[in-house]
């Protein structure tokens, strides 16, 4: 059974993924410093990018002469999303907007449209990147500044030490695993609390990584 959506606002409780756009075709309908932004981190994805705007900023007439993206360069077609996997309206104009979440329904790509939740078929969160390590934080599409605000708090306080600590705990579980050991069965939450991140942090990668090997050794005794 669905649940309700909450009085006066779309039902945008949603189902937090990370997808996967390298070499997928995405196109951004706008050509703004917004759209500028979305085409940016979409190209650090991998994807291929496809802009359809009468006018470029700058920034992007310069992506399109270096052959970084592709341009339609005039008004939204629905016949635009022929072929996409994904697609980002990034107008100041509800009624393009509408378009591109409608040409998206129709032919079943996920669209997100900039700052208009109501012709969104998935919103974006905020985040924060060390390494393979991502956090992201979301409001339902409510209120991006506040989004923005928690993201910098978390950006503070999780340093590059972080994305060390992943790594020696991506090891230390495949090694668990090639020996025939589950890393189910063992108490992370005990490692971690064990002051490794701290030594990581100084830079005693090799006294972290034995701290780590006694924690996981004592718990599977």
């Amino acid at each position: 059974m669905n649940a309700p959506a909450e009085p006066g606002r779309p039902g945008l409780v949603g189902y937090p993924v990370n997808l996967l756009v390298r070499g997928r075709r995405c196109v951004v309908v706008g050509g703004g410093r917004i759209a500028a932004r979305k085409i940016e981190a979409l190209l650090e994805a991998g994807a291929v990018v496809h802009v359809v705007a009468p006018d470029l900023v700058g920034e992007l007439q310069a992506a399109r002469d270096e052959g970084r993206i592709t341009v339609a360069e005039r008004p939204f077609e629905a016949t635009d999303l022929d072929g996409a996997w994904l697609a980002t309206a990034a107008t100041s104009t509800a009624a393009v907007n509408r378009a591109v979440f409608e040409a998206g329904e129709v032919r079943r790509v996920w669209v997100n449209a900039a700052d208009d939740p109501s012709n969104c078929s998935f919103t974006l969160m905020s985040v924060v990147r060390q390494g393979d390590l991502v956090v992201t934080v979301g409001t339902g599409g409510r209120s991006p500044a506040l989004a923005t605000y928690l993201k910098d708090h978390v950006a503070q306080e999780m340093g590059p030490e972080w994305a060390g600590l992943l790594e020696l705990l991506s090891e230390a579980r495949e090694e668990l695993r090639a020996g025939g050991t589950s890393s189910e069965t063992v108490d992370w939450r005990r490692a971690l609390d064990s002051g490794m991140l701290e030594l990581v942090r100084d830079g005693r990668t090799a006294e972290a990584k034995e701290l780590l090997q006694a924690c996981l050794s004592s718990s599977l005794d």
